[in-house]
């Protein structure tokens, strides 16, 4: 399909999914609803073996939601926002595929939070993150609340919330919100060596290590373990893990199958 709000193509094996509205890319309903369908056509792509969350603007790589869009709703307007934004967060969750954030500019929050939900977070030297929902009397609708908890733990999370600050990505660093800090002219690069590197690995192994955590870390104890003993049971049965294991006695490069 055709996209107005979003840019989606392939670099090699790695996808990449930026966000495209100028001046600032602030969100409305089109641009969230073309995000899931970018995201969903990633996916499914079998070229893509790992997905990239970024932004096509220079300065911007997102000024949050659109003012415009809050402006006279109800509670019944904001439930369907609400509903939309957690399909996001279910989707996000839900790949199979390795995803990864390439954050750069200004970052602050729908599509910032968007890369919460990513496995591993680069960043510009020269970035500002923030979540100032506050100063509208708003929380962070897209999962921030709950994946911020599981950044930063209970009391940072609740800290950076309250004071709705606009922070450096040093601090970000230092805090865990962001994973690595790169040189400014160099995130582009850096994050597509990353996703090559990740896709030359067994995907249904990246799979099982996403899901397991993901979703493990929010089940009892004895319920995740039960699902990583299941992903054991599953990949023992595949065609990468016999390879893997001849490859290892053999002394040789296992070859993979990515279809």
């Amino acid at each position: 399909m055709d996209f107005e709000f979003i840019r989606l193509y392939n670099d090699g094996p790695v996808g990449w999914l930026e966000y495209h509205r100028p001046p600032r890319n602030a969100f409305h309903a089109s641009m969230v609803r073309e995000v899931m369908a970018g995201l969903k056509s990633l996916q499914a792509d079998p070229r893509a073996r790992v997905i990239v969350i970024g932004s096509a603007l220079e300065q911007w790589f997102s000024v949050g939601a659109e003012m415009q869009v809050f402006d006279g709703l109800d509670q019944q307007g904001m439930r369907v926002w609400a509903d939309m934004a957690h399909d996001v967060v279910r989707l996000l969750r839900a790949s199979a595929k390795p995803l990864l954030a390439a954050i750069h500019g200004t970052a602050v929050g729908g599509g910032l939070e968007m890369t919460y939900h990513c496995d591993v977070r680069f960043c510009a030297g020269d970035a500002r993150l923030g979540q100032p929902e506050i100063s509208i009397g708003f929380i962070p609708p897209i999962g921030a609340t709950q994946s911020l908890a599981r950044l930063l733990g209970r009391s940072r999370a609740i800290r950076f919330l309250y004071d709705g600050e606009i922070i450096g990505a040093q601090q970000a660093l230092a805090i865990g919100l962001v994973d690595e800090l790169v040189p400014p002219g160099e995130l582009r690069a850096r994050v597509q060596a990353y996703g090559e590197a990740l896709a030359e690995k067994p995907p249904e192994a990246l799979a099982a290590i996403r899901r397991t955590i993901t979703v493990g870390m929010d089940l009892p104890y004895e319920e995740a373990l039960a699902l990583e003993h299941q992903a054991v049971v599953e990949l023992g049965g595949t065609r990468n893990f016999k390879e893997g294991v001849r490859a290892f006695l053999e002394k040789r490069k296992p070859e993979w199958e990515r279809d």
